[in-house]
């Protein structure tokens, strides 16, 4: 072990102002990093800062220890103006280990600090990172970054040695040491983590003690070694009033639920089989049962969409969430719930694929499986949240437009939306819009596929109700009676009057906001997790004086009614996706545009500073 400098003793030190700072915790899967990035998350929350944080690690369970692929980061910007991305570059790199520190020093800024734990720089950690001689030795890594050398092992030590807890033990809590210098560097409250410590051990008291002593060890050591000279403060943002709480996507999915639950009066039964991302709907939801709310943990994914179209037609809302491969399973269900005419709801929490592809890594890939991806003519509402706390409204969205056209909906949530959080005022669940709910007790004159005039929905009926037996099924029925019929032109009608009825959901859609002049060189055009990228990029090439505005849609099918005559406006279209190019083939079909897709497919969101660049690069060629 590495010998134990004291800090010196404690001094003032100056601290500078800054509107906004990019960190990023790194280190092995096992070394806490996603559980130090939340608190400090916590601790910026309650600093009052708009936030956006990005969670990144392995698909293993447990991957090797100290290999590059099995490094665990969470990047987290906040700033006391709006924060609309986790950030491209880094201020703040915290490497726990030689992996850590070559998987992502790339991202750290020139001059950026540069925190590192010595005591993990051995020849066997060395040697799985793949580094020939120690890269803290290297003169250049202290020129280019403010490179602080901290034995963070050895000091967590220090501050355990008179508790009765092992080696290992001790070195588990060296991620709050990382946590407490952090803190100090950026004036970040302690109060929420140690709070946080108490809840978690409160059986504990050993290592609810442990913890508190190397939270706060770090913390004095950031305040007094003689390494940091300076620490710097982030002022509370201006936000709306209100009660606010730190909300990922996942969560805000399923809090959306219990909203539509309340106000429709309905039980929601949500049928999933575990997959990731979007095991934490199915979790969340399962301790909420109290807001009529009903899970199944399905044996597959054909069972779990099955069950949910089952209680839809039981007088339930319907709903299953699963990934891309979980949704392609569920492809025969879906199309179930297409031709019987049921409220379907269906979260699809894209990942980075083909197959099992990359599970843990972001991806926004999914959108012609959404539109297209089911056998035969089975068209199906699209929609897509955009941030973290938006996800909360896409989902009671989805329930009201199921239940009001009964129809299904499918919502394309992806991993950077459902690990990721931000500050998310908590609304009155009064001023959401209404759900009226209706379901058809009047014998006189019923058939199962006789519509309202306005919506093509055709009636709801609760089994049992005297009078109105009927039959729904996978077979083609009979356009208004509901009887099994192999008729060409009725089977062309029903084709018609679905996708009618789908189509005439765009009278929900409300105007499309544009972010910049309504008429200029060029309009960005995204849509699900790449908002706050796109927002940034927009944002700062306004700034620079350029004729630059930006779209971003929340209804895939139905498109916006105005969307078309909006990028007749513009002389070139850019389509930034994590994908190869999918909603940009959609515009240039739909509006016969000339839509320019910018594409990354790397498992990470998109980089302001990319877009910000393709912007320019478009604006400098001819039209």
């Amino acid at each position: 072990m590495a010998k134990i400098v004291a800090p010196a003793a404690s001094v003032d030190k100056p601290r500078r102002d800054l509107v906004r700072a990019v960190v990023r915790f790194a280190g092995d899967s096992g070394d806490g990093m996603q559980l130090t990035g939340e608190q400090f998350t916590t601790e910026s929350a309650w600093a009052g800062n708009d936030i956006a944080t990005l969670p990144n690690f392995p698909a293993e369970i447990r991957a090797p220890a100290g290999t590059l692929f099995g490094v665990s980061s969470f990047q987290l910007q906040f700033g006391s103006q709006r924060v609309y991305t986790p950030g491209d570059r880094l201020d703040c790199l915290v490497a726990m280990n030689p992996a850590a520190l070559k998987v992502h020093l790339r991202d750290l800024k020139p001059g950026g600090l540069l925190i590192v734990n010595t005591a993990a720089f051995d020849k066997r950690n060395l040697d799985k990172a793949g580094y020939a001689a120690n890269p803290l030795d290297e003169p250049t890594l202290a020129e280019r970054y403010r490179l602080h050398k901290v034995d963070m092992t050895g000091l967590t030590h220090e501050a355990l040695k008179d508790l009765s807890l092992n080696a290992k033990e001790k070195d588990r809590c060296k991620n709050f040491f990382a946590l407490g210098v952090v803190s100090w560097i950026y004036t970040r409250p302690l109060e929420p983590t140690l709070e946080w410590i108490g809840k978690r051990f409160a059986k504990n008291a050993v290592l609810a003690d442990a913890n508190t002593r190397v939270l706060k060890a770090g913390h004095a050591f950031g305040e007094t070694a003689e390494i940091f000279s300076e620490h710097y403060a982030i002022e509370a943002a201006d936000m709306p009033p209100g009660l606010y709480r730190a909300m990922t996507g996942n969560r805000a999915l399923a809090w959306g639920l219990l909203a539509a639950a309340e106000r429709s009066k309905l039980p929601i039964v949500y049928g999933a089989y575990p997959i990731t991302p979007a095991s934490g709907i199915l979790e969340e939801l399962a301790m909420h049962k109290r807001f009529r709310i009903r899970t199944i943990q399905a044996e597959d994914e054909i069972a779990a969409v099955t069950a949910a179209i089952g209680a839809s037609f039981g007088g339930a809302i319907g709903v299953t969430g699963s990934s891309g491969p979980g949704i392609a399973l569920k492809g025969e269900g879906i199309g179930l719930a297409v031709t019987a005419e049921l409220p379907l709801v269906i979260f699809n929490i894209q990942r980075a694929g083909p197959s099992t592809g990359m599970p843990t890594k972001t991806e926004q890939a999914d959108l012609m499986q959404a539109l297209y991806g089911r056998n035969s003519e089975s068209p199906v509402v699209v929609l897509a949240p955009a941030t973290p706390g938006d996800c909360f409204y896409i989902a009671y969205d989805a329930v009201r437009i199921a239940s009001k056209y009964m129809v299904p909906v499918i919502v394309l949530s992806d991993g950077f939306l459902a690990n990721g959080s931000e500050p998310w005022l908590i609304p009155d669940v009064s001023t959401l819009p209404p759900m009226e709910v209706e379901f058809r007790t009047e014998p006189d004159g019923f058939f199962p596929y006789l519509r309202d005039s306005a919506t093509l929905a055709r009636p709801w009926v609760r089994p049992g109700t005297p009078g109105l037996e009927h039959r729904i099924g996978g077979l083609e029925k009979q356009d208004v009676t509901g009887n099994i019929s192999y008729d060409p032109e009725n089977h062309d009608q029903m084709v018609r009057t679905r996708a009618e009825k789908v189509r005439r959901v765009a009278q929900e859609i409300p105007p499309t906001t544009i972010n910049g002049p309504a008429t200029g060189d060029v309009l960005v055009v995204g849509w699900g997790g790449t908002y706050g990228s796109i927002t940034a990029a927009v944002d700062r090439a306004q700034g620079e004086g350029k004729s630059v505005a930006s779209v971003h849609l929340r209804y895939l099918n139905p498109l916006p009614p105005d969307l078309g005559h909006i990028l007749r406006e513009y002389r070139r279209i850019l389509v930034p996706e994590i994908n190869s190019g999918q909603l940009v083939r959609v515009l240039r079909a739909e509006y016969l545009v000339d839509a320019v897709g910018f594409n990354r497919v790397r498992g990470l969101p998109l980089a302001s500073e990319e877009i910000h660049e393709a912007i320019t690069q478009l604006l400098g060629s001819k039209s």
